[in-house]
Formats: C-alpha cells, structure tokens, sequence
C-alpha cells in the first residue's frame, strides 16, 4: 500500500529548459549559447552549489568568471532562473486531492536560489509536506543519502513510498534503496501509474 508520493521538482512539477538560460548568458557574454554547457560542466560549479558548498553569491561570481563576463547580480539571477517555464505539467487539482491521503515528498536536485523562485510562483507547492532539497541535505541525487532522507521525511518504509522523476538512472537509484518508482513521462501515465498501485484522488 502507497502511503507517500515523492516526486521530483524539475520536469516533473515544473517544466524547464536550459536552453534558455544559455540563450539570455549568450546575450552578455562572448560566448555562443550551445557552449555554455560546455565550458560551466567541467567547473563542477552546479554539485556544489546544489549540495550547499557554495553560497550564491559566490556562485555568481565564479559562473561569471567562467564565461568571462560581467553583470549585475539581479540580472544574473534573472538569467539562471529562466530555465523555468510557467505552466505546471502536475495540476494543482491532482496534488491537492492526492493530499488528502497520502503524504507528498517533493525530492529534488536544486539551490537556495531556484527554490525561492519557484515556491513565490508556483502556489502548488504548499500542497507538499515534506521537502528533501539537495542543497539541505548536502547530497544530491543519485546519491542514497538523500533518497534515505526523502523516506526518512515521509514516515514509512521504503516500499510503500511512490517515486517519479524525469531522469532514469535517478530511478533507478530510488529502486536500489527499495522505493517504487517510475520514469516520469505525463501526468496522464502518472495517474495510471498511482491507479494501478491503487491509489485514488477523485
């Protein structure tokens, strides 16, 4: 019996889009947008970031140092934040009603920043109980730490909590700690997804 669904952030609540935030840094920086990824991959800047080793600050900084560019601070959060597109792609509806009996776990790879962002402008999130952030715990996924944290937080055992994220080797490792998890495609394959583990909302 499911009696808590985790679910990722990124993707799977909230769409998002890197490219354009490497479209808005190609704007202020000499840069092309398509090797932005490429030259911030290799600083591990990001992991450190999104496991809390690093405040934002200093993270605008050495971003801006990598790129070699210049701008406001406002402004480069700007840019960063962009990747978040407006429309949820998990209904208000859903989250509400699911709630009712079951306990949400909201699990993701994200910073201080991005989650400021988003709880002031998706309200959906105040349907989440409980929510295991990567930058809190100081580990991110796949690592176990953090999906130990996440069962932890949602008060039950591993097997009857209910994961879906985007990416699949972050699946998997939520299968390995003994959690039920699923590839997330759509809200629709979700719903089937929770009905087929007889889970109801309606």
């Amino acid at each position: 019996m499911i009696k808590a669904i985790l679910l990722d952030l990124g993707n799977v609540i909230v769409p998002i889009d890197f490219n354009r935030c490497h479209a808005a840094f190609g704007e202020v920086c000499a840069l092309p947008p398509q090797e932005i990824p490429a030259r911030l991959r290799p600083t591990g800047l990001s992991e450190r970031f999104e496991t809390g080793r690093m405040t934002p600050e200093e993270f605008a900084v050495e971003v801006c140092a990598a790129l070699g560019m210049r701008v406001e601070y406002p402004k480069f959060w700007d840019i960063w934040s962009a990747i978040f597109l407006p429309e949820p792609l998990v209904s208000d509806h859903l989250l509400e009603r699911l709630r009712r009996r079951q306990r949400l776990v909201l699990l993701s790879n994200t910073n201080s920043v991005h989650f400021e962002f988003v709880e002031k402008r998706y309200p959906l999130l105040r349907h989440f109980d409980e929510f295991v952030l990567s930058y809190r715990v100081g580990a991110t996924k796949p690592s176990p730490a953090i999906y130990r944290e996440a069962i932890a937080r949602a008060g039950c055992r591993p097997e009857e909590c209910f994961y879906t994220d985007d990416i699949a080797k972050f699946v998997e490792a939520a299968r390995r700690e003994g959690i039920d998890a699923v590839q997330f495609q759509s809200q629709r394959q979700l719903e089937g997804e929770l009905a087929a583990r007889g889970v109801t909302w309606e």
